[in-house]
């Protein structure tokens, strides 16, 4: 076993500060890593005896790797004032997607930075993979109102909370209102309209976020920590009620400019640049999206604790007053129990969607790209790593050809994203 020391810059902390970091190492004649190990134990990992990755991997309670095998993607749990974000390949400071084992696990960012070519191929940083699970509160589980310049995103729906939404039909807020556009005499008059409403209900929001700044700080809570629901129930009836009153009412003016758009379990939605859109509550959903963080938020119907400001006069110069219509999705393929839907073609990445009969088996060949596969439903194994519903895999672009077999007795949906 070879024994590999080097820095590591973390470019995802202020300041990038350097990390040491240590791996242990099984390679191949030519080089290259076949399976290794990698930890910031670097004095542990030196004076370590273990002969093998696997009984290094054990002792220090980390990931193996093995770059000739799918990498299980183990997520981190993001808290949002509307529910919580579950990223799978998050490389954020706000938190560390992991690789898992049996042994343990390591930060997907430091398994990367052991060799990065052959994980991702010619990629820096792999598209972000991550589960939106919404409250189910009206109001409190609703996502900002924001639209985006650079980042393509899609939602595909994997469930609708019978509580929030009886008859099983969600809802995203997504777009403008055509009727209340065709109330007035142009589009610039609308936005104008628009505006004027958000900046009415911006100044109750700004009024109601402060008094309730008082009490998160009369308990003891930060400024912009996040709180259960149930937590800004109870202070928002400490408030004034004309003040609540007020807030619902010209919240639902502003809203009343706004589309929506219906959403059913299995429905997708890739959400145009420029188009404002909001989940709302209750809709979990699988997103897949170009790793970069950018945003504009237009409005939200909670204190916003990312930011200090809206960005709705600058998010109004770039948004599209029409949504594009639906298109059916390409079918690649329909035999021998596999069905294979593209259900996005963005410029950088594609998603297939695979359908699965019991016995059925699909090849996903590497050429040189990292792909990301997830199950919806039931228990596949993807090249020996069993996967269930909600787990994700990184499939290495040196992986060569992983194939995915359902050997449960019901069908499965899978997600396969790769850079295009």
């Amino acid at each position: 076993m070879d024994k590999r020391y080097f820095p590591f810059t973390q470019y995802y902390l202020p300041g990038q500060p350097v990390l040491p970091l240590a791996a242990g190492c099984e390679l191949a004649g030519d080089g290259s890593i076949l399976r290794a190990c990698v930890t910031d134990r670097v004095a542990a990992l030196h004076d370590s005896d273990a002969a093998t990755v696997d009984a290094l991997a054990h002792e220090l309670g980390i990931a193996v790797l093995d770059f000739a095998a799918p990498l299980r993607l183990q997520p981190v749990h993001i808290p949002k004032p509307w529910g919580q974000e579950i990223w799978y390949t998050g490389i954020e400071a706000r938190g560390l997607s992991q690789v898992a084992s049996a042994s343990g696990s390591t930060p997907l960012a430091w398994a990367l930075a052991l060799d990065r070519q052959r994980l991702l191929g010619a990629h820096e940083q792999p598209n972000l993979l991550k589960i939106l699970d919404p409250l189910p509160d009206e109001v409190y589980g609703d996502l900002y109102f924001e639209l985006h310049e650079q980042k393509r995103e899609v939602y595909i729906v994997t469930h609708v909370d019978q509580k929030a939404w009886p008859e099983g039909v969600g809802a995203i807020r997504y777009g403008f209102s055509t009727g209340r556009r065709a109330q007035f005499a142009s589009d610039a008059a609308f936005l104008a309209a628009y505006r004027d409403a958000v900046c009415e209900y911006r100044a109750v929001r700004q009024e109601l976020d402060r008094q309730m700044d008082a009490l998160r700080v009369r308990d003891g809570i930060g400024l912009n920590e996040p709180v259960p629901a149930q937590q800004t129930r109870r202070w928002l009836a400490e408030l004034p009620q004309d003040l609540q009153t007020s807030e619902a009412t010209l919240r639902a003016q502003m809203e009343s400019f706004t589309g929506l758009r219906p959403l059913r379990v299995g429905d997708v939605l890739a959400v145009p640049l420029h188009t404002p859109h909001a989940l709302q509550h209750g809709v979990r959903t699988v997103e897949f999206q170009t790793p970069v963080y950018e945003r504009k938020i237009l409005s939200f119907a909670q204190k916003v604790l990312t930011q200090a400001h809206w960005d709705t006069d600058e998010a109004l110069q770039l948004a599209q007053l029409q949504t594009p219509a639906d298109e059916p999705f390409p079918l690649l393929r329909d035999s021998d129990g596999v069905r294979v839907e593209q259900i996005v073609n963005f410029d950088d990445f594609t998603v297939l969607r695979i359908y699965l009969q019991p016995g059925a088996q699909f090849s996903c060949t590497m050429r040189d790209d990292y792909a990301l596969l997830m199950a919806v439903t039931s228990e596949v194994d993807c090249a020996g790593v069993p996967l269930a519903a909600e787990q994700a895999l990184l499939l290495p672009a040196c992986g060569g050809v992983m194939v995915v077999r359902n050997g449960s007795a019901q069908a499965a949906e899978l997600l396969l994203a790769q850079p295009s």
